[in-house]
């Protein structure tokens, strides 16, 4: 894990887009815009991530807690991401407002979804998902396609990442989360981590939805039953780099 768990991942990973702030405020809502926006090319997402951020004037948590409807269309007016549009990113700034004004924080709507008898954040990710889409009256039904749940048999990867950068300890993640276990992340599952698990032998599922990332949780958790989802390091960093050079330490 060390090989790839360090520094110099940061700065080309969507990762890069919370540690841009200092206020835990300001990472986790950052941050869940990054993991939900975290698809397609590298360079030209993160180039709309960067975007997206000056829309909000490099303060993301302010922006949404102080949003209207009105507000949040002018400021984010013209803003896309392939499929994310400008009434997506509307959606999503009031929907979190909302879940600030009722829950005080992300973190804290996240931790309200854990389940003592459930191994596995599965059921906060339900939870989260589900009321950002429903805490408001008129939430546009496209949204689902951006906020996975485990309900509809997605791997979740997305907002797995998401949990993983709130609540592990740096040198990347964030540990903006600590009401949060590291014991029940899961490994967030992409192309890569499955492709690199299924070699290893460490996953026998053929396709990358819920039932592999529990199996390939599963089998982490049983490594190290205090940080599975470290491992998710070392398998997307082997699926990714195993072709090209790794990036330099500053």
């Amino acid at each position: 894990m060390a090989r790839y768990e360090r520094p110099a991942f940061i700065g080309d990973d969507p990762v890069s887009i919370p540690h841009a702030f200092d206020s835990p405020a300001d990472r986790e809502v950052a941050g869940l815009f990054a993991a939900v926006l975290a698809w397609g090319r590298r360079a030209i997402m993160l180039a709309k991530l960067a975007e997206l951020m000056e829309r909000m004037e490099y303060q993301p948590a302010r922006f949404v807690r102080t949003a209207s409807a009105a507000s949040a269309s002018e400021a984010l007016d013209g803003f896309k991401h392939r499929t994310f549009t400008t009434g997506d990113a509307v959606s999503l700034t009031l929907a979190v407002r909302a879940v600030l004004e009722r829950h005080g924080s992300l973190g804290a709507l996240f931790a309200s979804g854990l389940r003592d008898d459930v191994p596995h954040i599965g059921p906060a990710l339900q939870t989260f998902s589900d009321t950002l889409l429903t805490i408001l009256p008129g939430t546009p039904e496209r949204m689902r396609k951006h906020l996975a749940r485990p309900g509809t048999g997605s791997a979740c990867k997305r907002l797995a990442m998401y949990a993983r950068w709130m609540v592990r300890p740096g040198p990347v993640d964030l540990a903006v989360w600590p009401e949060v276990p590291r014991s029940k992340l899961l490994l967030p599952l992409d192309v890569h981590t499955g492709r690199q698990a299924r070699r290893l032998g460490l996953l026998d599922r053929t396709y990358d939805d819920w039932r592999a990332t529990l199996e390939l949780t599963a089998v982490c958790r049983a490594m190290d039953p205090e940080d599975p989802a470290k491992y998710d390091y070392a398998l997307f960093g082997m699926g990714v780099y195993e072709e090209g050079p790794l990036p330099a330490d500053a």
